[in-house]
């Protein structure tokens, strides 16, 4: 594979963005590829906007994904899917989580939250996958493994074995936190293919 696969993650601090980078990035290497990834941590521990670029192929140079080259927008709150769309390639993926965080600044600048934002994207024939994956991970007992859930729904996109991305799992979540994860992914591929 000589052409770079992009996926882009975004949404708010806390949400786990970085470790779901880290297990698309060592899912890569398990592969075979070479990998370059990137964080924007913003105002991370207050709420603020964070993304992570993941490049990989058999040689990446840079890090960074361009606008309208990403294979794959993942976004961990659904209005950020809208916000960068336009790093989107023309046929790309969006796979998006419907929680919907309502920044403070909203009300401050007097400015209503994008509510119809999917609807608004799939108009302008965007592919969307949403999923309320806050809620799986609710049902599992543990909202934080949202983030994973939606590893499992990305997993179905990506050319990588379901073995290949569970060794990926198991070396990057902490051991404590292993069998939930596990279960959040099976969920998030079972949601993928219809089944959750």
């Amino acid at each position: 594979m000589n052409e770079a696969k992009n996926v882009l993650l975004v949404g708010v601090g806390g949400q786990g963005i970085l470790l779901a980078s880290e297990v698309i990035s060592q899912a890569a290497m398990n592969m075979g590829f070479d990998v370059k990834k990137s964080e924007i941590h913003g105002m991370s521990q207050r709420g603020g906007i964070v993304s992570s670029h993941v490049r990989y192929a058999e040689r990446i140079y840079s890090p960074l994904i361009m606008k309208g080259t990403a294979n794959v927008l993942l976004s961990f709150e659904k209005a950020e899917s809208e916000r960068w769309i336009e790093y989107l390639k023309p046929g790309g993926q969006v796979i998006t989580n419907t929680t919907e965080i309502v920044p403070p600044v909203l009300n401050i600048l007097g400015k209503e939250y994008p509510h119809d934002v999917l609807d608004r994207m799939k108009e302008q024939g965007t592919k969307v996958i949403a999923v309320d994956a806050t809620s799986v991970a609710k049902k599992l007992g543990n909202t934080r493994a949202m983030n994973v859930v939606l590893l499992g729904v990305l997993s179905q996109n990506l050319d990588f074995s379901e073995d290949t991305w569970l060794k990926a799992l198991k070396a990057r979540v902490p051991k404590k936190h292993i069998d939930l994860n596990l279960k959040a992914f099976a969920e998030g591929r079972a949601l993928a293919n219809g089944r959750g």
